[in-house]
């Protein structure tokens, strides 16, 4: 129906890693909430798809593990790069006496299909699909929702807490004013695949970088996935020099693809990034909250952004719980400190990730990729046991773990007993 309003104690605004996780949390604490994305389905390629020892616990916690675990999946245990042929692992997670000590590649609508099934089974639930949130309501100076689109046309939430989780380009975050701080970034991403065999080395999760080139090398299993890093605003020359400049760079850079890199037949096959780092001084404003790429877009270095993602979004749910069960009980707003206190707990591990991502891309790609030089030579600081052990635990944990401590509301037709982990 046409011009219709929905009500909610909170709403969230796009249902990747960050809002499923959120919309699940409150879901099955008694909160109720409805998510939005804009999309029919979750089916896209190319998304983020590195889920982090930390974020592992997670699905731990929430007695989702060995459901994840039976998706099809590829487990890899270093992080690190290739230089002249040689390979240097900088994190390697088996030394940090993990309970999951790797990284599991999962295609992301696996992900998002488990959590938001599992969510479903609450009764506090809902999820609109093909529902393009692209304004907020406004009433007496707080945010109380948001306007949205779908095939019917244009509908309302309105919510007590209206959680920006939209992403990057957050149209939430648009139209409500805030603007991040942009730290650049030297290089976009052109992504593609590469069949894999089994006589193939197993790289792990590496990059490979020389002068005026680079990228990093993903094993999937079945095939390879390739992230080709170009110089910003670099994406048109590449496409007037043509396919077979990308070819022969992979091919230089991973030999052992040579006789391969003739599967991508053109730019068609590829998927273009626009690489962005940038955050938001202010997460937050009197009935709105932002998180993940919303609040902070991350560089794909590493692929650490599900795992900030997922965490502002475990941290949201410790912090606002107590207060949204109020706010459903009693019709009163969310107090705007509780907010404010959900960008102060996760502040510190945005900043810290971010610098150590904009530290690669400064003394690194941007070098590689400008072709003045060589890129540096780590090698020697790396094998440092120390410094092993601090990017391992920086790559794989973070800076501030969260843990699920809100306790669940039985789901429909079960006691919380009956649940299990």
């Amino acid at each position: 129906m046409t011009g219709s309003t929905t009500t909610a104690t909170v709403c969230v605004a796009g249902c990747g890693p960050a809002g499923a996780v959120l919309g699940l949390l409150l879901a099955r604490a008694g909160v109720e909430v409805v998510v939005l994305e804009k999309h029919a389905d979750f089916l896209r390629d190319f998304r983020g798809d590195t889920v982090h020892p930390s974020t592992l616990d997670v699905l731990d916690e929430l007695g989702l593990i060995d459901r994840f675990l039976a998706l099809p999946h590829h487990k890899v245990s270093t992080v690190g790069f290739v230089r002249d042929g040689r390979r240097l692992d900088v994190a390697d997670f088996s030394m940090l006496g993990l309970r999951y000590p790797y990284i599991a590649f999962v295609p992301q609508w696996d992900l998002l299909h488990l959590l938001t099934s599992e969510a479903a089974r609450y009764p506090h639930f809902r999820l609109l699909l093909q529902a393009e949130a692209h304004d907020v309501v406004r009433q007496e100076g707080r945010v109380a929702g948001v306007r949205f689109r779908d095939p019917g046309g244009e509908h309302e939430v309105r919510a007590h807490l209206t959680v920006a989780a939209d992403g990057r380009h957050s149209a939430v975050r648009r139209a409500s004013g805030l603007r991040p701080r942009e730290f650049g970034a030297p290089m976009d991403v052109l992504q593609f695949r590469i069949s894999r065999r089994d006589t193939d080395p197993d790289e792990g999760y590496h990059l490979r970088m020389a002068a005026g080139k680079s990228v990093a090398v993903i094993n999937r299993g079945a095939y390879w996935n390739i992230a080709y890093m170009i110089r910003k605003g670099g994406h048109d020359d590449l496409r007037r020099a043509g396919i077979q400049t990308l070819r022969d760079d992979v091919a230089s850079l991973v030999g052992f693809l040579a006789d391969r890199v003739g599967e991508v037949t053109g730019f068609d096959d590829t998927r273009f990034l626009e690489v962005r780092l940038d955050r938001l001084r202010r997460w937050h404003a009197p009935g709105l909250l932002l998180i993940g790429d919303a609040a902070h877009a991350m560089s794909p270095i590493a692929g650490v952004g599900i795992n900030l993602a997922v965490q502002d979004a475990v941290a949201a749910a410790n912090l606002l719980t107590g207060h949204l069960r109020r706010a459903q009980a009693k019709g009163r707003p969310v107090p705007g400190r509780v907010a404010a206190a959900v960008q102060r707990r996760r502040w510190a591990p945005t900043v810290a990730t971010q610098a150590l991502q904009r530290g690669a891309q400064r003394f690194g790609i941007d070098r590689a990729l400008r072709g003045q030089a060589e890129p540096p030579d780590f090698s020697a600081i790396a094998r440092l046991p120390f410094v092993r052990a601090l990017m391992s635990r920086l790559l794989g944990v973070g800076v501030r773990p969260e843990h699920v401590r809100v306790p669940p509301m039985p789901p429909r037709g079960q006691s919380v007993e009956g649940q299990g982990r």
